[in-house]
């Protein structure tokens, strides 16, 4: 059962990406005062699947200096590992129940890392060579504030199991004592994810769309996919850590798409931030301010026990 109910979970996740890049271009469109995809099928429900159908049988080219096998392989090793994630999925039932939950995602997001830094070094391109060394500086400083924001919410349920999270938030939200908290946690979670303002990772205007510009076809598609599948894990980390958890109810669903239209808010409002400025933001800002937060709350709990 335990393998039935995983199948199904990434069925609907694949479904929901699809229909995420459709929100997304609906929404920028009526940001820029148009349209959006309004074409193919009823109101351009069906505009996903045909642009996923003519990614995956479009010519399939690669670089004939690159390192073949790591090119080749770097899009399915960062597919399998948003594929992984989402066994954390906070199932009560018919499921592996994860008591090491949050450790099991530091892990995997660290070594998120490896598959853009490879699909950029493989490449043999000074763009996909930059935007991937850029990644990876990003990703791992922003995975610092990241875990040791988690780790002040972890001193209120003492456990690393995400379903505790929803026992602990039956009567109140986290969020309702820690919103400055959830504000650096949602920008490391943009900055984790690459998605503007710290898309420096691809940005078109300087790197010719960064990491993955020399990918086509079916490679290009595993990283869309994988890229968008984290940003709805992101966005369900967020409101099962800070809007309660209860799987149970329609309204976590709701809380889900929120967050990622306001992913979607972000990139259709904000300009690009400077790289120096990205930098200082999370050294200089998150992560004092997670520390101070840490030995806050380490008192409180020690004070109250």
């Amino acid at each position: 059962m335990f393998l039935v109910s995983y199948i199904l979970l990434l069925i609907c996740v694949l479904v929901s990406v699809a229909f995420v890049t459709l929100l997304e271009r609906k929404v920028l469109g009526y940001i820029q005062i148009r349209k959006g995809p309004n074409k193919v099928g009823l109101m351009g429900l069906l505009q996903p699947f045909s642009d996923g159908i003519k990614l995956f049988f479009s010519e399939q080219t690669f670089p004939y200096f690159s390192n073949f096998i790591i090119y080749f392989l770097s899009p399915v090793f960062m597919l399998f590992l948003s594929f992984t994630l989402w066994v954390l999925f906070p199932f009560l039932i018919n499921v592996y129940n994860f008591n090491f939950g949050v450790l099991f995602f530091l892990c995997c997001t660290g070594m998120g890392v490896y598959g853009v830094l490879l699909s950029g070094w493989s490449s043999n391109s000074n763009y996909a060579l930059l935007g991937g060394l850029r990644s990876v500086a990003q990703t791992i400083s922003y995975e610092v504030s990241m875990a040791l924001l988690m780790v002040c919410l972890l001193l209120m349920v003492f456990s690393f199991n995400f379903i505790d999270f929803m026992i602990y938030q039956s009567y109140i939200w986290f969020i309702s004592f820690s919103f400055p908290l959830f504000i650096c946690f949602f920008s490391s979670c943009l900055a984790e994810t690459n998605r503007s303002p710290f898309d420096f990772a691809e940005g078109e205007s300087e790197l010719v769309s960064g990491f993955n510009v020399e990918y086509s076809s079916g490679g290009f598609a595993f990283i869309f996919l994988s890229e968008y599948m984290n940003i709805i894990f992101m966005s369900m980390l967020c409101a099962i850590i800070f809007l309660g958890c209860n799987v149970y109810s329609i309204t976590f669903f709701i809380k889900i798409v929120f967050f990622v239209f306001g992913y979607i808010w972000v990139r259709g409002t904000l300009p690009r931030y400077r790289y120096d400025k990205l930098m200082y933001l999370t050294w200089k800002g998150f992560l004092p301010l997670s520390l101070f937060y840490l030995m806050f709350y380490s008192g409180v709990l020690g004070v109250i026990s």
